[in-house]
């Protein structure tokens, strides 16, 4: 079986849990392949994980979170993967209500999706 999807639609940038292959096992039922990326302009914090599927999941009662500061010397560094419209939509389901996806342009020029803080004021703003 092939770690690489058919079709790639989409890119996912990962800063925290779906960068580690137990939480893209229990959400994707694969690892995922990616290369290293930065996101400029967003702050990270720790976020408390109240849903125990989740905290289950990753092992982890504390998650990071970003939000926009619009300060270009901020930067959070991770992953961007290829992934399919199906697998964003498995993405959106581990995620809890605390997150929302926004699409941003990341340092290499790749546009892709993040999940931020439901409260974080929009980059596009």
């Amino acid at each position: 079986m092939s770690n690489i999807d058919p079709v790639f639609q989409e890119n996912l940038f990962s800063y925290g849990t779906l960068q580690l292959e137990e939480v893209q096992l229990a959400t994707f039922g694969r690892p995922l392949m990616g290369h290293a990326d930065v996101m400029h302009g967003y702050a990270m914090t720790m976020l408390k994980i109240e849903d125990p599927a989740v905290v289950a999941t990753s092992g982890k009662t504390h998650h990071p979170v970003v939000a926009y500061s619009g300060d270009i010397r901020d930067e959070v560094r991770g992953t961007v993967f290829a992934i399919t419209p199906e697998k964003l939509r498995f993405a959106d389901e581990y995620e809890v209500a605390n997150y929302r996806r926004d699409r941003v342009l990341l340092a290499s020029g790749v546009s892709a999706w993040v999940y931020v803080d439901v409260d974080s004021p929009s980059s596009t703003q």
